[in-house]
């Protein structure tokens, strides 16, 4: 009889967790009992571009939070976490399908952006002294790596082991997108037991060229309650800026952030000065730290949600961006919901924009023999 009881138990504790084993939360609040669950990766297929199969790639750690990758572009499509009261929201802007991504104005969202983030002045630079001649698709200036960046391609995608990790890797030629020497680059995203997605970029290259790698998630803590991120409280571990002009190039100058529109260093609601600022924030903030050194860079918090997204990172700076282009045009959105101007915010970890050109900056340049490293850490909890 013991025995018999004993089958059942275990035949009973077998299908209960066969019926749980359902990768797709999305739509649920229930909490995983920390512990109980391994984390796992799941996968789906999301379309086919120039005859490649596009995967999306979803990381569920212990306690259920999830992150969703697409090897194309290394595009994240959802961050999945709870807010205050245990109910779980996606905080990251999103298209529902691959076509949204291939859509003409698709602001990054989501993507790893590279060969070099942010803007390069005249789409040109020199280096060792050669001219080297970029795309010019932003205002006269290269944007993000070009006609074709880091964004728009196909990476090879492998599971490591453990359940937690997801590696993504890219060969970019010599020559793409005007950019010298041959760059494998590689990417890990990791989700941790702690709600923090870790991203570790390394790179490697055989001719002296710019690197600056990162990723463009737009993010809106409300989970889509709130319309904008006005009402989202900032902090920036950061005492300078790097001025721009009106094509949002640096002029080389770093003005102290204190006392005016750009300070951030003790928190504050994002829409509190943002009228003072023309066109709305989009600049790197100078991060106070030493050197390569992962410290705390940002902290975001929704008092609506009750939700905390901390940045980490390894990188000199941050560029602070307020959906200021977003314009309600956007297609394939979940429930075609309208990104409006302000519907989300990035913090995009990254060296200045335009240091090719500007001596005066931390270099970007990587030599053969050397290794591009940087983390970045997006940390997630209440409060």
């Amino acid at each position: 009889m013991r025995t018999t009881t004993r089958l059942l138990i275990a035949l009973t504790c077998f299908i209960y967790a066969s019926c749980n084993n359902d990768t797709n939360h999305e739509h649920k609040t229930e909490q995983q009992p920390e512990g109980k669950m391994k984390s796992t990766i799941a996968e789906s297929p999301f379309g086919t571009l120039d005859n490649m199969p596009v995967t999306k790639y979803t990381l569920i750690n212990p306690s259920g939070m999830e992150v969703s990758i697409l090897n194309y572009g290394g595009t994240i499509t959802d961050i999945i976490v709870p807010d205050k009261n245990g109910s779980k929201g996606d905080v990251v802007a999103r298209f529902d399908s691959l076509s949204g991504y291939l859509q003409k104005g698709n602001p990054f969202f989501g993507s790893l952006v590279g060969r070099y983030g942010n803007r390069i002045a005249n789409a040109q630079f020199s280096l060792d002294g050669k001219k080297y001649t970029l795309a010019a698709n932003n205002d006269g200036n290269s944007l993000h790596g070009g006609n074709k960046g880091f964004d728009k391609v196909v990476w090879k995608a492998e599971k490591m082991a453990g359940d937690s990790s997801l590696e993504l890797t890219y060969l970019s030629k010599d020559g793409e997108e005007g950019y010298p020497g041959n760059l494998p680059v590689k990417v890990v995203y990791t989700l941790t037991n702690d709600n923090a997605l870790k991203i570790d970029y390394t790179a490697t290259t055989d001719k002296p060229t710019p690197v600056n790698l990162t990723n463009h998630s737009y993010f809106n803590l409300s989970a889509g309650r709130d319309s904008t991120i006005l009402g989202h409280q900032l902090m920036i571990n950061a005492d300078k800026f790097t001025e721009v002009n009106d094509k949002l190039i640096p002029t080389g100058k770093l003005p102290g952030v204190k006392g005016g529109p750009m300070d951030f260093t003790a928190s504050k609601e994002v829409g509190r000065d943002i009228g003072q600022v023309k066109g709305g924030y989009d600049h790197n903030f100078v991060l106070v730290k030493q050197g390569n050194e992962l410290s705390k860079a940002a902290e975001v918090y929704d008092p609506g949600s009750g939700r905390v997204m901390e940045v980490w990172t390894t990188q000199p700076g941050v560029q602070f961006y307020t959906g200021n282009f977003l314009n309600g045009q956007l297609v394939n959105t979940p429930g075609n919901v309208k990104y409006n101007k302000h519907a989300a915010l990035c913090l995009e970890t990254q060296h200045y924009p335009d240091s090719p050109n500007q001596p005066a900056f931390p270099t970007t340049i990587l030599k053969p023999g050397e290794t591009y490293s940087q983390t970045t850490i997006y940390k997630f909890g209440t409060k």
